[in-house]
């Protein structure tokens, strides 16, 4: 892989360099348009409605709609001045703790690597992070885009995970849906956790797999080879009648195909002590 990034980490009066990676990379199949006539991909071009002409990239400026078809226009050597301040750093600005960070603020992660000669440095913070079991929270400015970022240690490598600003995070609170009155039956939340217990595992990401994609390049792969294909039928959804049913129901399968009995009884001890309580 080749670095996106060059530059350091500032902790304190301390200086790591680094070099940013991308950690992850998209894996979706990639299709052209094409004129159905005649298979040939479309093209898109630059037009210019009022002069009635194509527009070279050459002549394309960006502008800012300030007012209704009123624009700012900005050159390109405006968008690096913001970013002079911090360089090429990525600025630590706290260390909190990681469960403090709701997953809502995640956006993209990279990995960290020692930059030329900052392998000793590189360690100190590393192992400094994984002993205070700390995250730190730090500034960032990737392809002149200012970002949030937070850095954890995860092995023997620095994660850096790009971050939502605050004001970019919508509140779940307006949502109309959310203002509803429910009245459980404690049998009901006996079941339901009893379910996540039957469901319950340690986190294997390699068992999961993306099935859309793999049904879909199956379905390119037979087209190549001139293969008739059908899509398989969707089976009909059922209508929950009763919810307690419908809950056993699912401990049963999960259990089953968990290899455990289905008549059997994994009550955690709070879902036990539930149970032993009188109700009205």
């Amino acid at each position: 892989m080749r670095p996106l990034w060059k530059g350091a980490v500032s902790f304190g009066l301390v200086f790591v360099p680094v070099k940013l990676y991308a950690a992850t990379e998209k894996k979706d199949i990639r299709f052209n348009y094409l004129h159905e006539k005649c298979k040939t991909p479309v093209q898109y071009r630059r037009f210019c409605p009022y002069c009635e002409t194509e527009v070279p990239m050459d002549e394309i400026v960006r502008g800012y709609e300030y007012e209704k078809g009123k624009y700012i226009v900005l050159q390109e050597e405006d968008f690096g001045k913001p970013a002079t301040a911090g360089g090429k750093n990525i600025e630590i600005l706290d260390f909190v703790d990681l469960t403090e960070i709701d997953p809502v603020y995640y956006e993209k992660a990279y990995y960290l690597a020692p930059g030329d000669g900052g392998a000793r440095v590189y360690e100190l913070l590393k192992q400094a992070m994984s002993e205070t079991g700390k995250v730190a929270v730090a500034r960032v400015i990737i392809r002149s885009r200012e970002a949030l970022a937070a850095i954890r240690a995860s092995g023997n490598t620095l994660v850096l995970s790009t971050m939502h600003f605050p004001d970019e995070i919508r509140q779940a609170n307006v949502l109309p849906e959310l203002n509803y009155n429910v009245n459980l039956q404690e049998n009901e939340l006996k079941m339901a956790v009893n379910l996540i217990n039957s469901l319950s595992s340690n986190f294997q990401p390699e068992k999961y797999s993306d099935t859309y994609r793999q049904g879909l390049m199956e379905i390119i792969q037979a087209k190549i080879a001139g293969e008739e294909t059908a899509a398989p039928a969707k089976p009909e959804a059922g209508k929950v009648v009763d919810l307690m049913e419908a809950l056993k129901a699912s401990i049963d399968l999960a259990r089953e195909e968990r290899g455990r009995p289905a008549g059997s009884k994994t009550e955690t001890p709070a879902v036990k002590r539930a149970g032993r309580r009188k109700t009205s």
